[in-house]
């Protein structure tokens, strides 16, 4: 046992590496009731606590606020009165009719493309990134030699996990935007090994951050490279039917060096994830090779038959009104703050409190839960080791109110960190 009493590992591995090097800060935010909130009830943006007490919430990411509208609230109730919570079956034997719809919308966002479903996030990345490596894509053509996958420092812990899956497959290497030299060193050391370099990122980070996925795009041609962009927190809340940030980023459409995926679960209202693909022939490969389609179950059918409903109120122009509304908010929110948060002035909803210590930030959260607010404290190694980050999750549907009694909880902010 290690000193903090953790199972010591009897390997070094960066599984072990992570585990050393974090703190107890985690446990005790659960402990002081700073998060893992029980909720028993919601009224917008308003939350009812296993406590009897009340709270406004910065914490879910439901950008637009649209899990409650009464379109999507419908549809899956219809869907459970006609087929049960759930029906268990691989997709690729039983399909419920949803699915299909879903489908043929979101083909609609996203300009014609082929849009593939999935019950999440992480497993479009378990699904997809083993067949992209592998070459067996036909819109992705990889070199002789294999890949090469670079993943930046601050991608989704849910690419970053799949490390030992990539290695099967060629190097992993990570590289950091922070650093102009970085990414530029990464596709020559690929290019040198006749590698193709996949690079992974995230659209819109979760913690802070807009990346240029663009300019990354155009870094990556000339290598014959190709970039894997993990849109989850920019779906929906840009873009005239709500094709997301890292869409919108390419005016022409995706280039073909580009992979797409995104979440059905965050600003899009319902549950799952999705892949955007350029033929039909890469939808068969899924079919028959993903395993998380070939071996699991469909979206949950109440949450899927919401999802349809989302995506109609997407093509609708519903959505366009909502994203007013949460940039509006974003705008008096940095306002308030005077500019000094993180991502400020930025197309992200999210907004982050940086503190040089653990025990600032934790002052900050208790502040903020005495004043009935809840946010989402983060230590390392979602932060850097030692600080602490006070996230909020803005929403259209959140009030000024709010906004105004979160920023006089929050106290003095540090800004910014260099």
């Amino acid at each position: 046992m290690t000193s903090e009493g953790r199972p010591a590992a009897k390997h070094a591995n960066w599984v072990a590496a992570r585990i050393d090097k974090t703190t107890d800060s985690l446990d005790r935010a659960f402990d002081e009731g700073l998060t893992g909130h029980v909720i028993t009830g919601r009224e917008g943006k308003t939350v009812e606590l296993a406590d009897g007490g009340r709270a406004v919430e910065f914490v879910s990411c439901s950008y637009l606020g649209l899990e409650q509208h009464p379109a999507l609230v419908e549809a899956a109730q219809d869907a459970l009165l006609r087929f049960g919570a759930h029906f268990s079956s691989s997709r690729n034997r039983m399909r419920p009719l949803y699915l299909g719809q879903l489908e043929e919308l979101l083909g609609e966002i996203y300009g014609g493309r082929h849009v593939v479903p999935f019950t999440s996030v992480s497993n479009v990345h378990l699904g997809v990134l083993p067949l992209l490596g592998n070459g067996t894509l036909p819109g992705y053509p990889i070199a002789e030699a294999g890949p090469m996958f670079l993943v930046e420092k601050t991608a989704h812990a849910s690419m970053q996990v799949l490390r030992g899956v990539m290695e099967q497959l060629g190097p992993v290497r990570r590289f950091d935007l922070a650093d102009p030299d970085s990414l530029t060193g990464r596709i020559a050391e690929a290019a040198a090994e006749g590698r193709t370099p996949i690079a992974l990122v995230d659209g819109v980070g979760s913690m802070g951050g807009l990346i240029d996925v663009a300019a990354l795009a155009d870094a990556l041609r000339p290598a014959g490279g190709l970039l894997y962009v993990d849109d989850a927190h920019g779906v929906s809340i840009d873009g005239r039917q709500g094709a997301g940030y890292a869409y919108e980023a390419f005016p022409g459409g995706l280039p073909d060096n580009v992979m797409l995926v995104g979440s059905l679960s965050k600003a899009f209202g319902g549950a799952g994830g999705f892949v955007v693909l350029p033929s039909a022939d890469d939808v068969r490969v899924l079919r028959k090779f993903a395993n998380p389609l070939v071996f699991g179950h469909s979206i949950m059918l109440p949450l899927l038959a919401a999802d349809v409903a989302a995506a109609r109120l997407h093509l609708s122009g519903e959505v366009a009104g909502l994203q007013e509304r949460l940039w509006s908010n974003a705008d008096h929110f940095d306002k308030l703050t005077d500019g000094l948060l993180v991502n400020a002035g930025q197309r992200s909803p999210i907004r982050g409190a940086h503190f040089s210590t653990e025990a600032a930030a934790f002052d900050a959260a208790r502040r903020l839960r005495t004043a009935g607010v809840l946010v989402l404290p983060a230590f390392f190694p979602t932060v850097a080791k030692g600080t602490g980050l006070i996230r909020f999750a803005l929403s259209a549907t959140h009030e000024e109110s709010h906004l105004e009694t979160a920023v006089e909880a929050l106290g003095p902010i540090e800004g910014q960190p260099e």
